[in-house]
Order: C-alpha cells, then structure tokens, then sequence
C-alpha cells in the first residue's frame, strides 16, 4: 500500500494495437494508455480469463448500475438500484455455472455484449445512436440509451503485472444518458439533461486475488464537463496507472500512484485520495457492503460508497480545477477465484 504518491512513465498510444501476441502472452506494443479505445482483447488460453462490462448511470434522483462478466468456467450478473432521496436499494444476482449464453465484444465502443441465460439478462449493443442497455430481472427492467458526444475522450489502458496475467480496461466516465428504469413494478425516468453514464470494461488474464480501490465522479458545474477517474493497489507498482482528470471532453493523464486513505471500520468517513496533482475528500451519501463466499475458494467483498467528491486536481497546463460537490462514488474491492 503507498503511503506517498509515486510518479509512473507511461507511453500514450496512438495507433489500433492488439492486446495479445498470437502465443497468448502479453503484446509488449500494447502496454501503455489511450484517450479512445485502440485496443483489440484477442485473448487466448482459459481458466484465468476475466471479462466483463460494468455501466453505473447517475441522476440527482437515482443509481443504476449493472455487471456482466464471464470467467471462463462461470458468468457472474448483477443489477443495482439505489433511490438516492429515499435510500432503498435493490438488487439482482445471478451465477451461470458453466457460463453460457455469454458473448463480450473484442473492442471497446464496438458490437455487443451478451448475458442470455439465468435471472439476470443483459444486452448491451453500439447503435448509430450510441451505446444502448437493456436489463431484465425479477426485480428490475431497464432500457437506456447513453449518447456519443463527438471528440470526446475516455480512458484506456493496458496494467502489466507479467507476460502472462495483465488487465486492458476502458474507463469511460460520465456521458450523457437517458431512458427508464422499473423496479419492482415503479418507472424511474432517467433525463439526457442530468443522467450521466460510466463504463468500466475490462478484458484481461488475472490473478487468483486482488485488491483495488476505484473512484469516478462527473457532472457540469457552471456548465463546464467536468469528471475524475482514480484507481489504487491493484496497478501499484506495475509502471501504469488509471488516474485522469476528464476536462471538457479532453483526458488530462495524471501518471502517479495515488495515496487512498480511509477507515474500513466506518465506510461512511470521509475518504481522502490525494497525489502531486490530486488533492480531494470523499464524503459518502450511501454505502452498498457485500460479502460473498462460494464454492470453498472464491469470494468477493466490497464495499462501494456514493457520494461527493471536492477539492482540487491540476490539468496538464497548470491549471488548478476546483471540484466541488461532483458526484460519484468510491469503493475497496477483494476478489479471489
């Protein structure tokens, strides 16, 4: 774990590159970060293969947020609903053992995603409109559309931890999204004007365990698009780094490893990550804690917080970005399979 702030130096890619070289071992070409998605997941081998696609969409009223992943052997979806005025949450989880009826596409922002089987069904599909969801459970239908916003950039990037165990993800955080919701037989509507939509995408060979730590908050304050992505521990020490300041529309790369500080014995405490460039609190709203045990081996424990960003993070030119009351979330992750 840092206990200070450590600069990383990353290579920014500019051209399509595969993630893989055609024996299954890590493209060293592909190692780097990009301001859209370059790269193309041609995975090869089974057993430690790990992909999934995760949407979170925010409105000052409601959270919904999705999970879709397959593991080779299983697939894994959730739904979560959160009615931020009231504080009721809602969920829907599923486990496929084998996977089946799982497709995921090999590029970021193109084809589509696929849970067909079990209770929780999830399609996710690129239209000439943009980036459609569609959901359906026992205790949730949902259909939004999240818009494209022309020459506006997200992040991503390749964490090497060998040639033979690496992650390329895609943090896409905060575009524009609109469509409705229905719980438990009440339609949330979700508006183009405040609802705002962040894709996790993650293709990779990984470990048996992990731990990270992960934050993404966006919004429009005095009409300026503002977002932040910042991850932690799980790319320590690897040369890369998830941390960028989103201003509008243009990634400002933030190479460091930050600093997370918080209370595991009180998620809701202030949180605190901070860097040479990155200085914020976190105050949490809402925290949504899980602890899940299967099959001897494998459990998942987290704990994710909604709520508040504010303080200060530094553009590439200089500048001093104010972030005050931009809403998100912050979380702590252990998984091992």
């Amino acid at each position: 774990m840092n206990t200070s702030p450590r600069a990383v130096a990353e290579r920014e890619i500019i051209s399509r590159v595969d993630l893989c070289l055609p024996d299954g071992r890590l493209n060293p070409a592909a190692v780097g970060w990009s301001r859209t998605p370059l790269h193309r997941a041609n995975i090869r081998g089974w057993g430690r293969t790990m992909r999934w696609d995760y949407w979170c969409v925010t409105s000052p009223g409601q959270v919904f947020a999705f999970s879709a992943s397959s593991l080779d052997y299983l697939a894994g979806e959730s739904a979560f609903f959160l009615d931020r005025r009231t504080g009721e949450q809602v969920t829907s989880k599923g486990l496929l053992v084998p996977a089946r009826g799982v497709s995921f596409s090999a590029r970021s922002g193109e084809g589509s995603v696929r849970i067909g089987a079990g209770p929780v069904r999830i399609s996710v599909d690129e239209t000439a409109d943009g980036t459609r969801l569609r959901l359906k459970s026992a205790e949730m239908e949902a259909d939004l559309l999240v818009h494209r916003v022309p020459g506006r950039e997200s992040l991503s990037l390749v964490v090497p931890w060998s040639t033979r165990r690496f992650q390329y993800t895609v943090k896409d955080v905060g575009r524009p999204a609109e469509g409705t919701v229905r719980v438990n037989g009440r339609t949330y509507a979700f508006g183009a004007g405040d609802a705002l939509a962040t894709l996790d995408l993650g293709r990779g060979r990984w470990p048996g365990e992990i731990l990270w730590n992960w934050g993404a908050a966006s919004g429009r304050p005095g009409g300026r698009d503002v977002a932040v992505q910042l991850g932690g521990k799980w790319t320590d020490g690897t040369g890369s780094v998830e941390n960028a300041l989103i201003l509008d529309g243009r990634v400002h790369k933030i190479s460091e490893e930050l600093v997370w500080r918080y209370d595991t014995t009180d998620w809701n405490a202030p949180w605190r990550i901070t860097g040479d460039r990155v200085d914020l609190e976190f105050v949490p709203e809402h925290v949504r804690e899980a602890d899940i045990k299967r099959a001897l081996y494998m459990r998942t424990r987290e704990a994710q917080a909604f709520g508040h960003y504010r303080g200060t993070v530094v553009a590439d030119d200089g500048e001093v970005v104010e972030i005050s009351g931009l809403y998100g979330w912050a979380e702590e992750v252990y998984r091992r399979w």
